[in-house]
C-alpha cells in the first residue's frame, strides 16, 4: 500500500500573488505587473513540477534472503525510477526498519525519465525477528514551494537465527555423542536410526543418499546408521530471568541459546531427531522430530526467545510427565540456586538420562556457588559440563542449512534472485 501527499510549504505565495494583483488594480504600475507575472509563473511551474514527481516517482527495494544467521551480511537493492519530465533535484529516502545496526536512509536525485539503483548492506549482529520497511520518500520542486511525500507501507519480516558453533566433545547420554565421541559400529543396513553421513561409494544403494549434504558439498553423500535403539532427545533451555547474568553477547542467555542451536543442529545433521523446550517470555514446546522443517522451527524459536518468569524447577515439575521413559535430556541452565536438582532426581528415577550444561553465572558477574551445584549433580550421577565465558572464544562458526529457499549469502548470492518487497 502506498500513500501520496502534495503539500504547499510556503503559503505566503498565494497571498503575495493576490496582493500584487490588487496593487496592479488600485495603483497600476509596471513593477506590480512584473511581480504578478513572475510569481504566478513560478507558482504554476512549481505546482506542475511537484505534480509530475508525485505521479511518476517510484521506489522499490529488493532483498535476496528472508532469513540470516548472526554474522551474515544483509544486502538490499533500491531501484528509483522517474517516468515524468520533471527531474527531482533532491530526494530524502527514510528507512523505518528495526534491524539492529542497519541504516538504509539516504539522499538521492534523479533526472526526468531516469532510472538508478544502489545497494545497502549491513551485518546482522543480533538474533531476532525484525521488520524491513516501511519506507518513506520526500521530494519537491526546486523552489521549495511544494513538498511531495510518498509512504510505502509494505514490510517484510527478517529472521536472524543464532550462530552455530563447532562444539568440542560433549557427551549426550544415552543416544551417543554430539561432537567427537565414542565410536559406534556404523552400517548401511536400515536399522534403527541414522548416525551420520559419509562419502558415496559405488556399492552403496541410491536410496541412502543424503540429499541436503549432497547439494551443499556438490558430491554424493550417504547416510550411515547405528544399531542402538533410538530414544527421544530433548533440549531444555532455561531462560528464567532471575538466573541470568552478563550483558548482550557476554550474557548467559546468549551462551545458552548458542549452545542449544549448536546441539540441535549437530543432532539433526547426524540424522538424530531432537526436540526443544524453553520457558521464556512464552513457552516453546517442539517434540523430537527428524523432519527437514524441525531445524527451521528450532532456529526460529531460538531467534525470538526472550527471558521469562518461570524457574527451571517449576518447568521441570510441570513437564515431568510429558517426557517419555528413557529419553535423553540436555538441560542448559545458568541457575546456581540448586533448587531444580530435586525435580531432576525424580526424572532420573523414571529412567530419563540427563546431560547438564551448567553455565557458570558467577563468572558472568552473577551470584551463586557453582561448586555446590556440581556436587549435587555428581551425587545424582548426572553427566554435566561447566560452561564459562571463555567457552565461545575462538570457536568456529558454522553455516546452518535450514532447508529454506531463501538461503543466506553464503550460498552463492548471485544465483539467488532478488525478491521485491511488494508495495
Amino acid at each position: 500500500m502506498t500513500t501520496v501527499k502534495l503539500d504547499l510549504n510556503k503559503k505566503i505565495w498565494p497571498f503575495l500573488i493576490v496582493l500584487s494583483l490588487g496593487m496592479q488594480i488600485v495603483w497600476p504600475d509596471k513593477i506590480w505587473m512584473i511581480f504578478l507575472v513572475g510569481m504566478t509563473g513560478i507558482f504554476i511551474l512549481s505546482y506542475f513540477w511537484a505534480r509530475s514527481l508525485r505521479k511518476n516517482l517510484l521506489l522499490t527495494r529488493e532483498m535476496r534472503f528472508g532469513w540470516s544467521q548472526v554474522g551474515d551480511r544483509l544486502q538490499e537493492r533500491f531501484n528509483l525510477s522517474n517516468k515524468g519530465w520533471a527531474p527531482a533535484t533532491w530526494i530524502a529516502i527514510l528507512d523505518h526498519s528495526d534491524l539492529a545496526g542497519y541504516e538504509a536512509s539516504t539522499i538521492a536525485k534523479i533526472g526526468g525519465n531516469g532510472f538508478q539503483h544502489w545497494f545497502r548492506s549491513g551485518v546482522c549482529s543480533r538474533r531476532g525477528l525484525y521488520t524491513i520497511g516501511p519506507t518513506s520518500l520526500r521530494t519537491g520542486d526546486p523552489f521549495g514551494i511544494f513538498t511531495v511525500s510518498i509512504k510505502y507501507l509494505a514490510t517484510t519480516n527478517m529472521v536472524v537465527v543464532p550462530p552455530v558453533i563447532a562444539l568440542p566433545a560433549i557427551e549426550v547420554a544415552p543416544g551417543g555423542r554430539i561432537g567427537e565421541g565414542v565410536r559406534v559400529v556404523k552400517t548401511l543396513d536400515q536399522t534403527v536410526t541414522a548416525s551420520g553421513v559419509r562419502e558415496y561409494r559405488p556399492e552403496d544403494s541410491l536410496r541412502f543418499i543424503h540429499w541436503p549434504t549432497t547439494a551443499r558439498r556438490d558430491e554424493f553423500f550417504v547416510r550411515t546408521f547405528d544399531s542402538t535403539p533410538a530414544s527421544d532427545r530433548w533440549i531444555f533451555l532455561d531462560l528464567f530471568q532471575e538466573a541470568q547474568a552478563g550483558r548482550e553477547e557476554q550474557a548467559t542467555e546468549e551462551h545458552g541459546i548458542i549452545l542449544a542451536a549448536s546441539l540441535a543442529n549437530r543432532a539433526l545433521e547426524n540424522g538424530k531427531g531432537v526436540g526443544l523446550a524453553l520457558h521464556g517470555e512464552t513457552l516453546t514446546w517442539l517434540p523430537p522430530c527428524l523432519e527437514e522443517s524441525q531445524k527451521w522451527a528450532i532456529m526460529r524459536a531460538l531467534a525470538m526467545a526472550q527471558t521469562g518468569e518461570l524457574s527451571l524447577k517449576a518447568f521441570l515439575e510441570r513437564t515431568r510427565k510429558s517426557i517419555k521413559h528413557r529419553s535423553s535430556l540436555v538441560i542448559i541452565t545458568p541457575d546456581l540456586s540448586g533448587e531444580w536438582l530435586d525435580p531432576l532426581g525424580l526424572l532420573m528415577r523414571r529412567g530419563i538420562v540427563p546431560t547438564v550444561l551448567l553455565i557458570d553465572a558467577a563468572a558472568f558477574g552473577g551470584e551463586g556457588d557453582v561448586k555446590r551445584v556440581e556436587e549435587g549433580l555428581m551425587a545424582l550421577g548426572a553427566e554435566h559440563y561447566l560452561i564459562g565465558p571463555e567457552f565461545l572464544d575462538g570457536v568456529e562458526t558454522r553455516f546452518v542449512d535450514l532447508g529454506q529457499d531463501d538461503a543466506p549469502a553464503q550460498l552463492e548470492p548471485r544465483k539467488v534472485p532478488w525478491r521485491s518487497i511488494a508495495w
